[in-house]
């Protein structure tokens, strides 16, 4: 089995969001688009012409602006708020937590540029802790998506319920896994079947745990591999999808507070394995190309199979 025959060009995940704004936004008239001075980098500039005053670009104000979709909130609206990862959590952290969360105020927030895909913004703009924050906060529910196709899926289903949303992403073209009309109502979906080992992996490090999983398995060794794009809530259907083998956990994220560590308190509670995680090993990030990251930081489908190997001796 191969790790994927999608055959189609994937879209730029800035262009699903300003796309979807663009339709929703003239469809409810309670969507409300937040910047903060990267309406550039997001493709989001022209919506002014569509939502019109339900567009605000505050400026370099990332506080105010959570404070100002606080507001909204109130009055009914359905806030959507982009910055970059590391502004729209570890920078505003006090006034998400108790202007929105603590509030019970629902709003989406987007934090773009996950991870390495930060590239020559360099360690200031690289976040490699916010899961982590963010996980810290009652009842939010935290998202990675992999590709286009989820990504639009996850953005339409924040138009219902009264939920606090915290979507990461990378703003450009991603590795195409699903095609049109998936069902991700689950949180999780399993792309591969193994009885060996499963490795469950997020965000960009999906392509990475498919192609580990198609060189292992020309070594007979059959590995599972599961997109789990919900880390919180998480599903407790879970326990049963990776219970009775090891588990390699695959993120563009410190090893710290992120999906690894979902994984391990989830399974440690519930039907006790072994997990390996791979990601950031405790450190800052830095100027450089993804590709070139992605080798510095071990984010890489050899480490992944490197790690399988080693918890199946």
């Amino acid at each position: 089995m191969k790790s994927n025959n999608i055959q189609r060009e994937s879209k730029e995940m800035r262009r699903v969001y300003r796309d979807f704004l663009a339709v929703e936004g003239v469809k409810d008239s309670s969507v409300v688009a937040f910047e903060a001075d990267l309406s550039g980098s997001m493709a989001t500039a022209d919506l002014k012409d569509v939502l019109n005053e339900r567009y605000v670009n505050v400026g370099i104000m990332e506080a105010q602006m959570i404070g100002a979709a606080a507001g909204m909130s109130v009055l009914g609206y359905k806030p959507y708020i982009h910055t970059f990862g590391p502004f729209a959590t570890r920078r505003v952290y006090d006034q998400v937590f108790l202007s929105l969360a603590y509030s019970k105020l629902p709003a989406t927030i987007i934090g773009s540029d996950a991870g390495v895909s930060a590239e020559t913004n360099g360690g200031t703009h690289m976040p490699f802790e916010d899961l982590s924050l963010m996980r810290a906060i009652p009842h939010i529910r935290l998202y990675e998506v992999s590709d286009d196709v989820q990504f639009q899926a996850v953005l339409k289903e924040t138009l219902v319920g009264n939920h606090l949303n915290y979507i990461r992403t990378i703003r450009k073209n991603p590795y195409p896994i699903y095609e049109e009309g998936e069902n991700f109502s689950e949180g999780y979906k399993r792309l591969r079947k193994g009885k060996n080992a499963t490795i469950v992996a997020s965000g960009m490090m999906v392509e990475e745990a498919l192609k580990a999983a198609d060189s292992l398995a020309g070594k007979g060794v059959e590995v599972g591999v599961i997109d789990l794009f919900r880390i919180k809530p998480l599903n407790l259907r879970l326990v049963e999808e990776l219970q009775g083998a090891p588990v390699v956990t695959a993120e563009n994220h410190n090893v710290i507070g992120g999906l690894g560590g979902a994984i391990s308190e989830l399974m440690s509670e519930h039907s006790p394995v072994l997990v390996k995680r791979v990601g950031v090993q405790d450190e800052f990030g830095q100027v450089g190309t993804s590709d070139y990251l992605k080798e510095i930081y071990g984010l890489t489908a050899e480490t992944i199979q490197n790690t399988v190997q080693e918890v199946l001796e």
